[in-house]
């Protein structure tokens, strides 16, 4: 698999290569606003409204088309492209969805072209952007591990096959970052990885826009103390929060949790959760599409994930006035403030996390204090300001005489 990746990877950047040699330059952006085509793997509505309809929104962007085989919700100004069904049966998903992509790069000859996560959508957005004459873009929803060590601690299905650090492809995936026009990153401490590593684009922090009316907080008693929002697989360690939610019940007998999310860890986790005990204690809802009605039934957000970006569902979980217990991991910290409105844990074990949670859980003044702060901190990412961000980037690709 190492010498698989390698090769792929070192393709890429032939391709890279080649499609610079023969394609035009990129286009400036009119003035009637860019049309742009994107490509991604989606798992939930909510983080599609994040971060596609605050780019849609923006003035500088005329048309938005994403090509997915995800189910998507309609948005104003998206058209979403799914790829034929006679390919995605032959070739599978990822391979149809990603030569629909193409086949709409070079059929359309959009002014941006971009994917969401590296890997594989970015990989291939890189060169098509190149072959076209667009602004290329890579949306770096995962932070650093989408690259670190070749991609193997990430969720990519393909590179994690490898099992063990791969420094070349690390060093060519840092190549191909650091030949994008722009790095979408959800936080500084992204930016500052692929620096320290020579990765030179043009980084931009856009951690996505929330809807603060939809997510505001509870105006009825919370039913339950702890709340974990996650797709259930292994980098968000939901086994470390039942063991946590454990610790907390030898102290608290009676704490209660909600976990929100589905995966294909859901029926061990369940039955780690009966082992430890919290078969009454905790309770497993599914994915949920009104995610904010469950977040507004608990007292304190948390995750134990070992690698994020600037996680959504924390957002979420912070305007609904929610204090937050998470990993000191990726860029939780641009958020999360330690005596302020939550706490960041940076040992991997069930302690570190229960004795913050203790500490909230068993201190009112301190856990209504640091609900006020939570909801204030979390305002500054509501779509409105998301929006803004989008024009003036794209703006900066437009011509002088267009701005």
């Amino acid at each position: 698999m190492h010498r698989a990746l390698r090769a792929l990877t070192a393709a890429q950047a032939g391709m890279v290569r080649l499609a610079t040699a023969i394609g035009p330059s990129p286009r400036p952006l009119p003035a009637e606003g860019a049309d742009i085509l994107l490509t991604g793997t989606f798992y939930a509505d909510n983080w599609v409204a994040a971060h596609v309809a605050p780019l849609a929104a923006s003035r500088r962007c005329r048309r938005l088309r994403v090509v997915t085989t995800y189910r998507m919700p309609d948005l104003p100004k998206v058209e979403w492209v799914r790829p034929p069904l006679w390919l995605s049966r032959l070739a599978g998903g990822t391979v149809a969805r990603l030569a629909a992509f193409a086949f709409g790069a070079v059929r359309s000859r959009p002014h941006v072209v971009g994917g969401f996560h590296l890997l594989l959508n970015g990989l291939v957005a890189l060169p098509l952007a190149r072959l076209v004459g667009a602004r290329s873009i890579y949306f770096c929803g995962g932070g650093p591990t989408e690259v670190l060590d070749g991609g193997v601690w990430g969720q990519n299905r393909l590179f994690t096959l490898m099992e063990t650090p791969d420094p070349v492809v690390e060093r060519r995936l840092l190549r191909a970052v650091g030949g994008f026009d722009w790095v979408i990153t959800m936080g500084d401490r992204a930016v500052e990885f692929f620096r320290a590593r020579g990765a030179d684009a043009g980084f931009h922090v856009v951690s996505g826009g929330m809807d603060a009316a939809r997510f505001a907080p509870a105006t009825e008693p919370p039913r339950a103390d702890l709340i974990l929002v996650a797709r259930l697989s292994g980098v968000k360690r939901v086994d470390l929060f039942l063991e946590a939610v454990e610790r907390v019940a030898r102290v608290r007998p009676q704490v209660s949790a909600i976990v929100v999310g589905d995966g294909p860890l859901l029926p061990a986790l369940k039955a780690q959760a009966a082992s430890l005990g919290l078969r009454d204690r905790v309770e497993f809802v599914g994915h949920r599409a009104d995610v904010e009605r469950w977040l507004r039934q608990a007292r304190i957000f948390v995750l134990t994930s070992d690698s994020e970006g600037l996680s959504l569902a924390l957002m979420e979980g912070m305007l609904c006035g929610l204090p937050a217990v998470v990993s000191d991991v990726g860029d939780l910290p641009e958020l999360v403030k330690p005596g302020d409105n939550g706490f960041l844990v940076a040992e991997r074990t069930p302690e570190a996390f229960a004795r913050p949670l203790l500490d909230l859980l068993e201190d009112e003044e301190q856990l209504r204090a640091y609900s006020r702060r939570a909801r204030a901190s979390a305002l500054r990412y509501e779509t409105g300001h998301t929006t803004a961000r989008w024009d003036a980037i794209l703006s900066s690709a437009s011509s002088p005489a267009e701005v």
